[in-house]
Parts: C-alpha cells; structure tokens; sequence
C-alpha cells in the first residue's frame, strides 16, 4: 500500500497534522514514532522539567479562540477538553503535564500512530518515498515532524572534552563547590545556570554573541525572563559572570579544564581560565542522517535546519515536507514557528497547502460583498479575535481578494506563500488583494519598555499609527501582486482595534481609496 503521507514524529507537530487529516477523512496517512508514546521529548526536555510556554486558564474571556493568545501549549481542536488549559493552573507548566496532555490529544482525535518504529532509512525510487522503520513503508509525500533532534556542536577544539545539555547530570549536588563554565548563552544555558547557583562555588556563561532577552526583541527563543536569576547575580557582583567572546580551545587534564577564551570587550584579549566542570548548552540541530543520497534535503542556518520553500517543502526534495519546530527556518529568530503556540497554524495553513496542491481544494474562504464597509467588518473583527495572527504576527495573514462584486475573505495564509502562489481559483482572481497582518514596529526590538523617558504614539493618534512600537494591525493592498500601498491601524493597551473614530472610520476610508484606484 502507499500512502498519501507519511509522518515522522508524534510529538505536537505531527500529532496536529494526524488530527487534520484524521478530521478529513480523505487522505490515507500514518504516523510513525520511535518512543512507545506519543510526545517522547517532553520526557527529557526540558532537562529541570519547567516549561517556558505560557498557560493562562483564567483569561476573563470565554471566547476559546481568543483564549488561545495567553495558552501556549494547547494543539488545534474543536474539541474543549482537548485544551491544556484543562490539566494544570501553573503558568509555566512542568513537562510531564505536556506528556500526558500529548498523548491525549492522541487518543482523543484518533491519530493512527505506529509506535515503536524508529526511522532508520528515507529513499526516494520512481517518485515514491519508500521509509524503513518497524517496517518499509510506501508514501507519495513524506512530512518530517522530529524536531531537532541532534545536539548542535560548534567547531570548538577539545568541545567533544565537555558535559552536553542532553546527557549531564542534573542533580546540584552533585557540582558542590565546583567552578563551572556553561558555554551557549540561551534559555537551557540559564536554565542551568539558575539550578546550579547555590552549589557551586562560580558560573561563568560563555558565547560570542550578546544575550538577548524576550521581552525586548518578542522572539520567545530568546532568554525568557523565567530563566534570567542568574543576571542578578553577575550584574550584583556574586561571583557568577557572562563572559562575551569566543573560545579558541578546551583541553581536560586530572585537575579539570583550561579554557582558552577571546574576549570581545576587554582589554585581555586572550585569557586561560581553570574550570572544574564544562557544560555545553549550545541548541539543536535536525538530524538528516535517515535520508540517502535520493532525498538527502539541502540544509541551511548554518546546517541546523532543512532548507524550505514557502510551502514548508524541501527546496531540493519534491514532496517532502516539514513541520514543528523544523518549520522554523522560514521565520529563524523573527516570529514563533519554533514553538507549539506558532506552529500549530503553521501545521493547519501545510495541511490547507496540501489539499490545495494534491487534493485541488480552493484555500477556505468566506464570501463577502466587494464593499469597503462589508470588507472593515471583517478585518476589524478577525484582528480582535484571531489568535493565529495574534502568534505568528508578520508571518501569518488573513488576505481578503476582490474580484468584480465578489470579496473573499480567507484566513491563516502564509504571507510569503501568497505571495508566490497566490489564491485564485477557476471563478475568483486574486489581482487585487489586502493583506492583513499583526505586527509590531520596524525597530521595535530597538525599544526599551520599561525606559519611560522613551514617547510612545498616544492610542488615538491615527496619523501616527504606523510608527507605533508594540503589536498593531496592518493592512497592505495589493494590485496584481505589486504593493500599492499600506495603512496601519493605531496600536491599543487592551488590543481592541474597533474604536469607531480610531479604527473603523479610518480604515474603510483607506479601502474606499484603493477600490477606487486613487491609493498611493
């Protein structure tokens, strides 16, 4: 038998991309996981078991899609007791809650998932992947949902020396009164660091690039505020310290290690130092060992992640996909396709791609009239509900097409996506289009939010709205896939963009303008 697709991973990509086409009914699929339960990383990562996802149950608003804003863990469902909001109150949960949640999830959308069968081989013969696990299974497309799954070494005389993030011992005491040097400067370096201050006698954290803090640049990946005791401790003087620059060598003799480390800003530029233990906290990388020479994908970000199209397709390997945390190489270090709360939608707009590729399916759409009062009403009220723009904000859009009397609204759309392939069908162009996205501002990450010496733009200052730092609707029309032009709407404390004067008027006027040809 070949299938139509063949998944690889049940973690919370592959088990959102099962429960769509399990919903469907139409495609046959399977999804093959090495563990004997779905959700297999969750059992080792984090590594001191807290997430940093957010879940928020109580949000004073019963609207479940809204609700999905502040509920970083939960999959796409109809089904209400399938939110992870049900399992625990904690707002940083602990991982095993994500476990149990997962394989819920699994059994309550009736995933089919073949456990036990760890991937070995991936060929591609006569247009057919062919995949040895368990077994050989057949698939038309194959769509690889394993995460990063392969510890990220950097090229580091004497790193193969050092403890990594994976396999380290996790026990404090057992770094009593050492001194410690963790190389990698992101969230499972702090992480570390933080549940090894009060044992060790000194924590270096080492890397050549500046720590970079979530709520500053509103990438998640960044170093989450959960993680960060450590600063305290460094920037208050209690033994610990971030160090910036590169180390040139590791070398491990009876007593411990010396590392050579270049500083980037000290006047020493090369300095030996002595520690008793190195931890690498360096990231992940995909695995691409399982692929042969027929489908090997091309990679890129430095090797780490596989080379993708806007439809998330390898860019040398038709027909193989990826999603989950891999999906993030279209977005790397910009919006949140790394995470479950990004690329849940992300999973949801592959398999609308799918069916619009092999199954001739038109992307969902609602038909509205081509008026800019009917259009407004629309955008306005999608803006304060959705939750997809919400968390892919700059990466997902909602694109509203006019044809003649004939306005089609249609929801979750990658934006690069639209724009190579747009969405046109046999009885409806797409020559005149608005993109609609959530974003913040172009130097947002540039902002301080906590320095009030900064001005922000007041919630009523319509002229200046497309100035404004923090995350605010935008809409841009589209002539013939050419930019004609934009129009933000002014950013709000409580992210309700309906005020009358503030957002309705003004934006129905901006689309009177373009439907009538005289935007600029």
């Amino acid at each position: 038998m070949t299938l139509d697709y063949l998944i690889i991973g049940a973690g919370p990509a592959g088990l959102q991309l099962a429960a769509l086409l399990e919903a469907d009914g139409e495609r046959d699929y399977l999804v093959l996981e090495a563990a004997e339960a779905p959700g297999a990383f969750f059992t080792r990562y984090p590594r001191h078991r807290q997430l940093i996802s957010i879940n928020k149950p109580r949000t004073g608003s019963d609207d479940p899609e809204r609700n999905l804003r502040l509920d970083w863990n939960s999959l796409l469902s109809d089904d209400p007791a399938l939110r992870f909001t049900n399992y625990t109150e904690r707002y940083f949960p602990d991982a095993d809650v994500m476990v149990r949640y997962l394989a819920d999830f699994a059994a309550g959308t009736g995933a089919k998932v073949s456990y036990g069968e760890r991937v070995t081989r991936v060929t591609k013969r006569d247009g057919v992947f062919e995949v040895t696990a368990g077994a050989v299974h057949r698939a038309r497309r194959v769509v690889v949902a394993t995460g990063v799954s392969r510890a990220y070494a950097p090229e580091i005389p004497g790193f193969d020396l050092v403890e990594r993030y994976d396999t380290m011992p996790i026990d404090p005491r057992g770094f009593l009164d050492q001194r410690v040097l963790i190389i990698g400067k992101g969230n499972s370096a702090f992480e570390t660091a933080d549940a090894l201050m009060e044992t060790t006698t000194l924590i270096h954290v080492a890397g050549p690039s500046s720590v970079r803090m979530a709520w500053r640049t509103h990438y998640v990946g960044h170093l989450r505020a959960v993680n960060n005791n450590f600063l305290d401790t460094y920037q208050l003087k209690s033994a610990n310290a971030i160090l910036d620059g590169s180390i040139r060598n590791i070398a491990r003799d009876e007593d411990g290690y010396t590392v050579t480390f270049s500083f980037s800003r000290a006047d020493e530029v090369i300095k030996e130092l002595r520690y008793d233990r190195v931890l690498a906290c360096t990231g992940f990388a995909f695995d691409d060992s399982i692929f042969d020479d027929t489908c090997r994908p091309e990679l890129a970000v430095n090797g780490r992640f596989p080379a993708q199209t806007e439809a998330w397709e390898s860019v040398n390997v038709e027909g193989l996909y990826f999603a989950g945390t891999l999906s993030q190489e279209r977005d790397f270090k910009k919006s949140t396709s790394g995470f479950i709360h990004g690329f849940r939608y992300g999973v949801r707009a592959l398999h609308k791609i799918l069916e619009r590729r092999y199954g001739e399916a038109p992307w969902p759409a609602e038909k509205l009239d081509a008026t800019p009062q009917a259009i407004t009403g629309a955008i306005v009220s999608r803006v304060n509900r959705s939750s997809a723009l919400w968390q892919q904000f700059g990466f997902l859009g909602d694109v509203v097409t006019v044809s003649g009397a004939d306005a089609r609204y249609h929801d979750e759309v990658p934006v690069e996506y639209f724009a190579r392939s747009g969405l046109s069908t046999a009885d409806h162009d797409d020559r005149t289009a608005f993109v609609v996205t959530l974003e913040y501002g172009p130097e947002h990450d540039q902002v301080d939010p906590f320095d009030i010496t900064v001005s922000r733009i007041a919630q009523d200052t319509v002229g200046q709205a497309h100035d404004a730092a923090y995350l605010h609707p935008v809409v841009r029309y589209y002539r013939e896939n050419r930019l004609i032009a934009t129009h933000h709407l002014a950013e709000n404390l409580e992210n309700e963009w309906d005020r009358p004067q503030v957002h309705v008027a003004p934006l129905t006027a901006f689309l009177e303008r373009c439907l009538a040809g005289t935007a600029s």
